[in-house]
């Protein structure tokens, strides 16, 4: 595959690469030491079309997953708070609402989300089920013509801010449905939030459900496994795509210090032992973007990639949390400092290893494929 970029992806990459440079990382610091919602920079990421690139028109530009990745990076460059919540909208917040909706929920709720004016949210997980999904215990009962939904989820991104909830419940012994849940429905109660050590604007909380009327269910409510497997491989490439864009911006930053400070009369960059980090995070990146890229061609290309997308998330989330710690190390006390952006990084890099994934997770089953 030739990983050159077509002018339409420069194009794309380069815009939401000023949008980083200009609106993100002036507020990075700010967002990250009084966590709040940026709602401001989220509705800005809507009127660049961000949340609905991926989709067709109408709803969107019908953009590759190339590009989309390219975004997602210089968005996580930026600030992986704010990227990690506009992913989650992008992506898992409105997926099943827009493949399965009706017009109605398209016109009142996927539009004005898609154009950054509504959040949506994913309840997946829950205390007791993480990457198992069938041990997930939240249960959906069809009473008259609609149903309930009762339990509790966990690590529910955006919850504290959403207007809608996608949640993932058991119709079954077997089988798992997705429903939409709006806020204010009777029997919704948010639960604490959850406080993080990193991508903390990205607000996280518990979500309780007693008996909740869904608003729709969304497709078969006895196949919303196979419909989260239809975007898995996304998933992961997205993530992959979160992580470079947070390793590069440490491997930068770690540069810049490298070329500025000075020890016995000449910068530190000018030595060994600070050369191998930089060449090694160099690699680390270079290998990482090359993985993504391809996973994320073989999705355009609509060929087998869930084997490839695992590969790609776990090299590159791995990757990052090297550079991050390499970027420390060559930073030392200033990379220590809490004005240092390296040390947010360095927090922030534990995300990826968990979103889309653990590489545990992932390494099961990319050895299970091989």
């Amino acid at each position: 595959m030739d990983f050159s970029l077509s002018a339409e992806q420069a194009a794309i990459q380069q815009t939401f690469h000023d949008f980083a440079v200009r609106e993100i990382r002036p507020r990075a610091q700010a967002l990250d030491e009084s966590p709040e919602f940026p709602r401001a920079i989220f509705e800005h990421v809507g009127e660049l079309g961000f949340f609905g690139m991926r989709y067709p028109e109408p709803f969107g530009s019908g953009a590759d997953v190339v590009s989309c990745a390219l975004a997602i990076e210089e968005l996580a460059w930026g600030s992986l708070s704010v990227a990690a919540a506009c992913t989650m909208q992008s992506l898992m917040g409105t997926w099943f609402v827009h493949r399965f909706g009706s017009a109605e929920l398209h016109e009142r709720l996927l539009g004005p989300a898609l154009a950054g004016k509504k959040i949506g949210a994913i309840c997946m997980t829950e205390p007791n089920a993480g990457s198992d999904l069938f041990s997930i215990s939240t249960t959906a009962k069809l009473s008259g013509d609609r149903w309930l939904i009762s339990g509790s989820k966990t690590w529910v991104t955006s919850a504290p801010v959403a207007d809608f909830f996608t949640v993932f419940a058991r119709t079954g012994k077997e089988t798992l449905g997705v429903f939409l849940i709006e806020r204010g429905a009777e029997g919704l109660e948010l639960g604490r939030p959850i406080e993080k050590m990193g991508v903390r604007s990205s607000l996280t909380s518990e979500v309780h459900l007693s008996e909740v009327p869904a608003t729709a269910a969304l497709g078969d409510p006895e196949s919303g496994t196979k419909y989260l497997r239809e975007i898995l491989a996304e998933i992961r490439v997205v993530t992959a795509a979160l992580a470079l864009g947070v390793g590069r911006a440490a491997y930068e930053e770690a540069k810049r210090y490298a070329s500025e400070r000075q020890q016995f009369g000449k910068p530190i960059d000018r030595f060994q032992a600070v050369q191998e980090h930089l060449a090694e995070m160099a690699t680390d990146l270079e290998a990482a973007r090359r993985m993504t890229h391809w996973a994320a061609w073989r999705s355009d290309q609509k060929l087998p990639n869930t084997r490839e997308a695992s590969m790609a998330k776990l090299f590159a989330s791995e990757a990052a949390n090297r550079v991050c710690d390499r970027a420390a190390r060559v930073a030392a006390s200033y990379g220590f400092a809490a004005e240092s952006p390296i040390q947010r990084y360095l927090r922030d890099a534990r995300f990826v290893l968990i979103g889309g994934g653990t590489s545990e997770i992932l390494r099961v089953n990319i050895a299970r494929e091989s």
